[in-house]
């Protein structure tokens, strides 16, 4: 198990120790509360401030630098977790032993990546304004491109009607007309904000930590007057409902989306969740699930038909892609099949396929550095911090009365259909 170093007020440090790989990785994650006051300027920082600053006002500036780390990478995202944003920074550089340098290539890069984020391309309290409409431009662009294909379109419709009124409904980089609103200016407080009141965890993911790592990432904070800070293991899951919300919107489409979305009574941190995750994937995880086999194949009555769940929300969706005339067809045998898990109606071969799937899933984590880096952002909630060969080890442990449990704490909250207009 990997552990924690308190680096200050909220901040921490994490040495995830694996030797497969010839780089190490650092990256840089804070989390903020979703808000729509926020959102959309919060999710431009991470690139902006991995694109350019002070030192380094252009990118071709930059690149030059990260040329001399011997082709160092940096890389930014965005990602929605729980009712926080995750801005993550991260840099990939060659392992020390690698080098020629005497210096330590992993404390240059490392470095380098506190500097972008501390030192930004700013000027009397404002990011230069060319930087910041190159990011909005993108941004957008990345809205539209999630709007043009339909899928993720109708999945995010069914959050957002799922979770109204709640951070976790609001899009992860917020609406073209949030982006279009932001200023140099404005990103500036929303970075400044950010740096005093994110919850951050700094991890290093290689053979070795180079000496006084994490304690050189601890002096830059001591510096920052930091408070209010963000608190990440809340988490709310959906509103209850006694009537399911069914919503349904015609576009110019051939193909329609049906998206039902459940709410669990199993919701929380892995030590309280995996039951619901081995449910999840018998019910549609892969061709072995029912959906697949059933909804899909036998009875042919969508293109495609799916099951995820995100358990620290206590959220399961079903997205397939259907006909308009089968899409009442395919809801309610989708629920039927959802009831046979109830039921307890299906094959022990079932469940140990699902359980070798998932394994087998999970050890492709430690066959890239991002994967394992992410796999441990995305367990800032959990009391216990496990790693993929832990949880390989409780899905293992999981029966099939476990998986009937978990199916009977599943109830149906809403339906989003998208489907053709009328000729």
């Amino acid at each position: 198990m990997a552990e924690i170093i308190s680096l200050g007020n909220g901040v921490e440090g994490l040495f995830i120790k694996n030797s497969r790989f010839n780089t190490t990785s650092v990256s840089f994650n804070f989390y903020l509360p979703l808000n729509d006051k926020n959102v959309a300027h919060n999710a431009l920082l991470p690139f902006i401030l991995t694109s350019c600053s002070k030192d380094y006002p252009d990118f071709t500036s930059l690149n030059i630098k990260l040329s001399k780390l011997y082709g160092a990478r940096l890389d930014s995202s965005c990602e929605k977790y729980g009712d926080c944003q995750l801005l993550r920074m991260r840099i990939s550089v060659i392992d020390d032993k690698f080098s020629l340098d005497d210096d330590s290539l992993v404390l240059q890069a490392s470095e380098l990546l506190l500097n972008l984020i501390f030192n930004p391309n700013t000027e009397n309290g404002s990011f230069c304004e060319c930087d910041v409409e190159r990011e909005k431009r993108k941004a957008i662009e990345h809205i539209r491109g999630e709007i043009a294909e339909k899928r993720v379109y109708a999945k995010n419709r069914l959050i957002a009607e799922m979770f109204k009124g709640t951070p976790y409904g609001l899009p992860k980089c917020g609406t073209e007309e949030d982006v279009a609103k932001i200023t140099g200016k404005s990103l500036y407080d929303a970075w400044g904000n950010m740096l005093k009141t994110a919850f951050v965890r700094v991890h290093i993911v290689g053979a070795v930590a180079p000496p006084k790592f994490f304690e050189r990432i601890k002096e830059r904070f001591e510096n920052l007057e930091r408070s209010n800070i963000t608190n990440c293991k809340i988490c709310k899951p959906a509103k209850p409902t006694d009537k399911v919300n069914t919503v349904i919107e015609k576009m110019d489409l051939k193909q329609g989306k049906l998206v039902m979305g459940f709410s669990s009574d199993m919701y929380g941190d892995d030590d309280l969740s995996v039951p619901l995750m081995v449910m999840c994937d018998i019910f549609g995880g892969g061709p072995y699930s029912r959906l697949f086999t059933n909804v899909r194949e036998k009875m042919s009555l969508c293109y495609y038909c799916s099951a995820t769940s995100v358990r620290y929300k206590g959220l399961l969706t079903v997205d397939s892609g259907v006909e308009k005339e089968n899409c009442d067809k395919a809801e309610k045998e989708i629920l039927n099949q959802l009831d046979i898990l109830k039921k307890g109606e299906f094959l022990d071969s079932e469940l140990e396929s699902s359980k070798k799937s998932f394994c087998d899933s999970l050890k492709t984590y430690y066959d890239s550095q991002n994967s394992l880096d992410l796999w441990y952002a995305l367990k800032i909630n959990n009391a216990n911090l496990y790693s993929p060969e832990d949880i390989i080890e409780k899905i293992n442990a999981i029966t099939k009365e476990d998986v009937v449990y978990a199916a009977k704490g599943i109830k149906l909250h809403t339906v989003y259909k998208l489907l053709p207009k009328e000729s």
